[in-house]
């Protein structure tokens, strides 16, 4: 694959920090995105950024670090980002697998082919992600450590996944590239994460109202309709018919009060 393009898909990724304690941490992960030709990072929430030590160990990576984003939330980490995956220790019962690294990979890539920019986050360094972090995530990647030693500092696990995606960059071949991406409509691509968050909201909020929600564990029925509507991959069509179809529920059953309404047409 040319360099130029290699670059220009990498370019579509961004690593995203979650509640990072130790600035060194930040650095470090810089450091390890630029040797693999990453570039876009974001930080929520870091304990303390900018920082000496986060300059000193990105080791010539201040470049990363003069662009990284500084983040109040997720909402802002993932703006404009179509498909988000975490990374994550721990089994879910409700979520599907993790994938491993090189998996991860490629479906980040097939995204990019596809017009979409990619989220990957890590979270703090001692309890990783949470619950309601990971719900925010469409996929999940797990690192395959010792199980007798799964310690791995997290500028490590960064290079681990930049290294996964630099790989599966050389090793895509630029022939398979959509050659008919230009002309798809930007309503038949695929939603951005904050979109489809937005959805998820309306749509417990809708299930509130009409009592469904009324049971001993919402939570879990949300996760697993998350995990139903990520299958999927709606596109912008695809959720502007659902809200608006969500909207028109809330309508019929108050029909004095204006709601939100979604252009659902083609």
């Amino acid at each position: 694959m040319p360099a130029h393009i290699e670059i220009a898909m990498l370019d579509k990724i961004r690593i995203v920090l979650v509640h990072t304690s130790h600035p060194g941490n930040i650095g470090a992960a810089a450091r390890a995105m630029k040797t693999m030709g990453l570039s876009d990072l974001a930080l929520v929430q870091p304990k303390s950024f900018p920082d000496d030590e986060a300059t000193v160990r990105a080791s010539g990576a201040d470049d990363v670090l003069a662009k990284a984003r500084v983040c109040e939330n997720l909402d802002q980490a993932l703006e404009d980002c179509h498909l988000a995956i975490g990374t994550t220790a721990r089994d879910r019962t409700i979520s599907a697998e993790p994938l491993m690294p090189p998996q991860a990979a490629q479906r980040a890539l097939q995204g990019i082919e596809q017009g979409q920019r990619i989220a990957i986050l890590f979270g703090r360094e001692r309890s990783g992600l949470s619950n309601e972090e990971l719900d925010r995530c469409q996929l999940t990647v797990h690192i395959p450590a010792n199980p007798e030693y799964s310690s791995l500092n997290l500028g490590a696990a960064v290079q681990v996944l930049s290294y996964a995606l630099r790989i599966a960059s050389l090793e895509m071949d630029s022939s398979e590239q959509k050659s008919d991406k230009a002309n798809t409509s930007a309503l038949d691509c695929r939603a951005e994460a904050n979109a489809l968050e937005s959805f998820y909201q309306h749509l417990e909020t809708v299930m509130t109202e009409v009592g469904f929600l009324e049971q001993t564990n919402p939570t879990l029925i949300m996760r697993r309709l998350r995990c139903l509507y990520d299958r999927s991959e709606p596109t912008v069509r695809e959720l502007n018919i659902l809200r608006g179809l969500l909207s028109a529920t809330q309508k019929h059953r108050h029909p004095k009060i204006e709601t939100e309404t979604n252009d659902a047409s083609d």
